[in-house]
């Protein structure tokens, strides 16, 4: 279902243009989900996020990956959550316009691949360069299911987020981390 929104567009003012997409859907092993998409046809902003059905607590899902079963294991993701890697000191919290998406864990470590690259390129200290080098081939060595391999942590005060593989670790947040966890994007009050 797509509708208007009578409201100027969060990061270009313009009125008229922004949009409301809400689907609903059946995600296996996960329970139905709303997936809601705001889109902005004059900028082309968009932000989505994944709205499960049925109420969740503040929670972390981990996976430890060391084979190809695991980087199988699917993934949903909402936009109020952190992902990390912590033998890698890697984690990519959520701003003011993250989306969410469904993936699969090699999906999210390619996502980290990515971003390390692009960092690389602007580097010029020959530490650096080489710790984002170490970066890369352990992430390239999981995903061809050599090394010892990486844990995957998705930290979601919201709930919404979560690993789905038979060895997913999952536990509710700690107050500290409930504290510290940025909560990602505010969903758009909306006037009618």
């Amino acid at each position: 279902m797509e509708s208007d929104i009578e409201m100027p567009c969060p990061i270009c003012s313009k009125s008229g243009q922004l949009k409301m997409a809400s689907h609903i859907d059946e995600i296996p092993y996960f329970g139905e989900h709303t997936q809601v998409t705001l889109l902005c046809n004059a900028c082309g902003w968009r932000q989505t996020d994944f709205i499960p059905a049925d109420g969740k607590k503040p929670g972390a899902s981990s996976l430890f990956i060391h084979g190809e079963d695991e980087l199988r294991a699917r993934v949903v993701r909402s936009s109020s959550c952190t992902v990390s890697i912590p033998e890698l000191e890697l984690e990519v919290s959520p701003g003011t316009s993250n989306s969410g998406y469904v993936s699969n864990i090699e999906g999210v470590l390619n996502r980290f691949i990515q971003v390390v690259e692009m960092v690389l390129k602007d580097l010029d200290d020959p530490t650096q360069v080489g710790a984002a080098t170490r970066i890369l081939l352990v992430l390239s060595e999981v995903k061809e299911g050599r090394g010892s391999g990486i844990t995957v942590e998705l930290l979601d005060p919201r709930g919404h987020s979560m690993v789905l593989h038979e060895n997913t670790v999952n536990r509710e947040l700690t107050e500290e981390e409930l504290e510290s966890l940025p909560l990602g994007p505010e969903p758009p009050i909306i006037e009618k």
